[in-house]
């Protein structure tokens, strides 16, 4: 099967596009990456120009053989289906539910609710941020350690890397950002250990990305 072409609009710190660069590199589908800076001018993905990719004015978008789609676990179901192997689902049926429920612990249940224009608008309420996205992100992961109990092996379901792991390594890198202590999770760091030794992860990682910028401070 011819490899589509691809191309990723992102943020090198976003985890949502994150997800879709390790998805694109397990598979061995090279892409053009065009960045999208959220925080530069109040957020280029506000402009005129983005809004017309993604009326969601988030990341990531990706145009797969002239075929434009948004949101990261869409766009990794499509591109399961135009390069199936390796696969990022398990064939057994209750493993691949299994997996996307794993999935969307965080991306649903976590990642929403430390994102960006959360974020700011709570601080524009006067809310502390930092401690509302810790709580949550400590409530999801204590959630996702305790279901992954069931499938891990390696990784988060089974022996080889999918679609729960994907959203994994983001996540906890975030949770570092906002200072949430990980000793409680040995299964969720055992597995993103094993995945961080993988070159598909590694060269997905924020601070390889074209557009990464020096960190100064933990900031949302």
């Amino acid at each position: 099967m011819t490899a589509p072409r691809v191309t990723l609009w992102g943020y090198w710190r976003s985890s949502a596009t994150w997800r879709v660069r390790i998805a694109l590199n397990l598979k061995g589908v090279p892409y053009c990456y065009e960045p999208v800076h959220l925080v530069r001018e109040g957020g280029e993905q506000f402009g005129e120009v983005h809004r017309r990719r993604n009326p969601m004015q988030q990341v990531p978008v990706v145009e797969i053989d002239g075929r434009r789609l948004t949101q990261s676990l869409a766009i990794c179901d499509y591109l399961e289906r135009r390069v199936p192997e390796p696969p990022l689902w398990p064939a057994d049926p209750y493993l691949r539910a299994r997996a996307t429920a794993l999935a969307e612990i965080v991306n649903s249940g976590i990642q929403p609710l430390q994102n960006l224009s959360v974020l700011r608008r709570l601080e524009s309420h006067g809310v502390d941020s930092r401690s509302w996205a810790a709580y949550w992100i400590q409530r999801g992961l204590e959630a996702l350690e305790a279901e992954m109990q069931e499938t891990a092996g390696r990784f988060a379901v089974g022996d080889a890397p999918g679609i729960a792991d994907l959203c994994l390594v983001p996540q906890l890198y975030n949770a570092r950002r906002f200072g949430v202590a990980l000793d409680a999770f040995p299964t969720l760091r055992r597995v993103e250990e094993a995945c961080e030794r993988l070159d598909a992860f590694a060269a997905a990682r924020p601070e390889r990305q074209p557009d990464a910028e020096p960190i100064v401070e933990p900031r949302p």
